[in-house]
């Protein structure tokens, strides 16, 4: 054989030699997962809910019409804006017909109070005349005994002859006098009585129509004094949105055309947000809370939680989700509100806000980064048995079946060049790291990505480390 071929031959010898490592080579890596890693560390953790909303004062009122019919508006005493004290006036409606229906009744009244006072007089008169009546009764009847007496004197004496007959007819005619007296006396007293009754009966009819026309006028007053709006609290005009001589009609709640105004307590200043369903079991009263106000950008203001909503709201539609006349699966949210310890003055109601609601904090508890957290199967979990693959599996029971497909919360622990799931329990979940209760000791080194090989990676992989940081292609 020349030189040559044998020199070629070599060379192919060598090529298929080197091929042959390098395809061995790359054949064992075929199972080998390229990860990212980092470690169970301590550190202090924050729990936080964070929700949005709007700037609103605790305490605000609308004031609107509360005229009995649509009323024009004849004055506005002040301005958006504007500090107003409780009883202030602060608006006025048309009140002609209530200022003259006032006015009536006010005569109407003083009408039936002098026909009752002139019927108090005269039932006075009467009681008077009673007691007269009666004295002279008791008069006669003095009279009576008085000549009975005499006379019985008489008799005696006309009966022994001492005296004259004329004497004694005269005793017996005085007598009779007197007691005809009594029965006059006393036939006056029932009719006075009678007299005394009906005007008993007309001054209580009197002062019944007293109280009714006292009633009326209360009732005119206040209808006059609906015609008045009023503030009902110290505070802030926030909106004012009529002008003098436009309409407001009355009855319609929450409607533009019965606002006349918004009056709002500014000194409890309060951000009321929207906290997702599955966050508001966390959110308790008096926990603290960073608020940050969009129109005021680059500060934090300190809160605490003040009320909690126990309705649940609609988010497409912002109501409560009792008011919905069909089942909803859509998400909800509950209201939150935050009292702002130091509101800054130029806060206005109406700003849009967030708030960081801090439900929980952890000193130095070990802690993982969220996205190491995975879910696995028990089945997967299980090695796989080897047998004669001719032989058919043996049958699976349902109750071995439903335990295979329970969900285990763990990670990837490194154990040597292999990826080891690792069952852990959580606490509480910090803006990029969660707590981690069991499961893990500090400084163990876990799998921290990629998002896929963390979907993916299966228990006892063989697994290769790369925390570089990936290099950025320009397109």
């Amino acid at each position: 054989m020349k030189t040559k071929w044998k020199v070629v031959l070599g060379a192919g010898t060598a090529l298929l030699a080197a091929g042959g490592i390098y395809g061995g080579m790359q054949y064992s890596k075929r199972d080998i997962v390229t990860v990212q890693t980092g470690r169970a560390t301590r550190q202090d953790l924050t729990a936080l809910v964070t929700a949005s909303g709007e700037i609103k004062p605790r305490n605000y009122i609308n004031i609107g019409s509360n005229a009995a019919v649509p009323s024009r508006i004849t004055d506005i005493f002040v301005a958006e804006g504007q500090t107003v004290r409780k009883g202030q006036m602060l608006a006025k409606l048309e009140s002609v017909q209530p200022t003259a229906e006032v006015a009536a009744q006010r005569a109407t009244v003083s009408t039936v109070e002098a026909e009752s006072g002139a019927a108090e007089a005269s039932l006075k008169a009467a009681d008077e005349n009673l007691a007269t009546l009666q004295a002279g009764i008791e008069r006669a009847k003095a009279d009576v005994e008085r000549a009975r007496i005499n006379f019985e004197r008489v008799e005696k004496l006309y009966q022994e002859k001492l005296i004259a007959r004329q004497e004694h007819d005269q005793r017996r005619i005085e007598v009779v006098a007197a007691q005809a007296a009594l029965r006059e006396a006393e036939s006056r007293l029932p009719q006075a009585r009678a007299q005394r009754s009906q005007l008993a009966a007309s001054l209580a009819a009197s002062q019944k129509r007293i109280t009714v026309s006292q009633a009326n006028l209360a009732r005119a007053q206040d209808v006059l004094q609906r015609t008045s709006a009023v503030s009902p609290i110290d505070g802030m005009v926030t909106n004012l949105p009529v002008r003098v001589g436009e309409t407001v009609v009355p009855g319609l709640q929450n409607s533009p055309s019965s606002l006349i105004m918004t009056i709002a307590d500014m000194s409890l200043i309060t951000a009321e947000v929207k906290v997702d369903e599955t966050d508001i079991v966390n959110v308790k009263l008096e926990q603290l809370a960073d608020v940050t106000i969009d129109a005021i950008p680059g500060k934090t203001f300190k809160g605490k939680v003040i009320e909690i909503g126990n309705t649940a709201i609609l988010r497409s539609t912002g109501l409560a989700a009792s008011q919905s006349a069909i089942s909803s699966q859509e998400a909800k949210d509950f209201k939150v509100v935050v009292a702002l310890i130091d509101p800054p003055a130029e806060v206005r109601p109406g700003l849009s806000c967030t708030a960081k609601v801090i439900t929980s904090t952890r000193q130095q508890a070990l802690s993982i980064p969220i996205q190491a957290l995975t879910v696995r199967q028990k089945g997967d979990l299980e090695p796989t048995p080897k047998g004669d693959p001719k032989t058919p599996p043996a049958p699976i029971s349902p109750a071995a079946e439903k335990a295979k497909r329970e969900e285990i919360q763990g990670v990837f622990v490194i154990n040597g060049d292999r990826a080891s799931f690792r069952k852990v329990e959580t606490g509480i979940t910090g803006a990029t790291d969660i707590e981690v209760l069991s499961g893990l000791k500090e400084n163990d080194e876990i799998i921290t990505g990629t998002y896929k090989v963390i979907r993916t990676i299966k228990n006892d992989a063989r697994v290769k480390v790369d925390n570089k940081a990936p290099v950025k292609t320009e397109s």
